[in-house]
């Protein structure tokens, strides 16, 4: 997991290649909405893509994460089947359901069902290298989103610059990201984690308890600012040392929302003293989240090293997929 972390960066050059190669086979069309449906690690980049695009987009988009699709998806949807494996079987559920729906349908895949389902009925279908768990090809899987977006008009082309100045900044940066994110992980360690961060981070939040769910081992939970502040905020009230909270936070915020946070952490700081703060770096949205998403990354596997377990094996998952076979 440490060299699939390491590699991000070469990652993220090997999307761009694969993305600016593809051919689609679907004509340009207007549509009506765009559902990205997708689990786990091949789910979560669709969740921060849309975080993206809330103020670019002129149509609705909505990331599902299950065996069904909305009733609103029709021939006028753009739905893009997201499976690292290509043997997911919520996605594969959904993606039929999207051929009867007569949606265009674009998959981004390593291999498996989809793959199959796709070259049989002639699908656009973005491969990607296989043999890595899902959660750690969120750069190929999400890149290829951007470019499936970009191909039908519904974003610009901004976002390869901003993946090649992300790629940069993460070399540049390595040793630094990798001793804050030991720094962390110290923090974090034996503590109950809560992940805060401003709403058009909420996928990211997700990404980074995911990831401490399944590289470290651990629970851990996340909320937003301001939602959390007409709920959750009332539930820290009791003083416990055992929680830990990490606030993701960039300079251009907004300033409402930065006073929020410094607010929280008032009110948290009574419960727990156990308050981090990280700060991005770079200035597009895309080279912030990719510093995050490698800070964490990394912090998830130290976090797994002083957890004393493996930060690869998911054996309960694979329990679990398991048993559903057997039904």
């Amino acid at each position: 997991m440490k060299q699939l972390i390491l590699d991000f960066p070469a990652q993220l050059h090997e999307a761009l290649i694969i993305g600016q190669s593809y051919r689609f086979l679907s004509a340009g069309k207007e549509f009506g909405n765009v559902i990205l449906t997708g689990l786990g690690g091949s789910g979560i980049g669709g969740s921060i893509v849309q975080n993206y695009v809330f103020d670019k987009m002129k149509i609705p988009f909505a990331v599902n994460k299950d065996y069904f699709l909305p009733a609103f998806v029709n021939k006028h949807s753009l739905v893009i089947v997201s499976s690292y494996s290509g043997n997911t079987e919520e996605t594969i559920a959904a993606m039929q359901q999207a051929m009867k729906a007569k949606a265009t349908i674009v998959c981004i895949t390593s291999g498996g069902k989809i793959a199959e389902l796709a070259k049989k009925k002639k699908i656009d279908c973005i491969l990607l290298p296989a043999g890595m768990p899902p959660r750690s090809c969120i750069g190929y899987s999400m890149v290829q989103v951007l470019f499936t977006l970009a191909y039908f008009g519904l974003i610009n082309g901004d976002f390869k610059r901003n993946v090649k100045s992300s790629i940069k900044l993460l070399k540049e940066d390595e040793q630094s990201i990798q001793k804050k994110a030991k720094a962390i992980a110290k923090k974090l360690n034996g503590k109950f984690p809560v992940i805060y961060a401003a709403s058009d981070y909420e996928g990211l939040t997700v990404r980074i308890r995911q990831q401490i769910n399944e590289n470290s081992k651990m629970l851990a939970m996340h909320g937003v600012v301001p939602e959390m502040n007409h709920n959750e905020l009332v539930g820290w009230r009791d003083k416990d040392a055992k929680k830990a909270v990490l606030i993701l936070r960039n300079d251009d915020d907004y300033d409402r929302v930065q006073t929020r946070i410094d607010i929280n952490k008032k009110i948290i700081h009574k419960c727990t003293p156990n308050i981090i703060e990280l700060y991005s770096k770079g200035k597009s949205y895309w080279e912030k989240i990719f510093y995050f998403i490698h800070v964490t990354d990394w912090m998830s596997v130290y976090l797994a090293d002083l957890h004393n377990v493996n930060a690869t094996e998911v054996k309960v998952i694979d329990f679990l997929k398991g048993q559903l076979a057997k039904v």
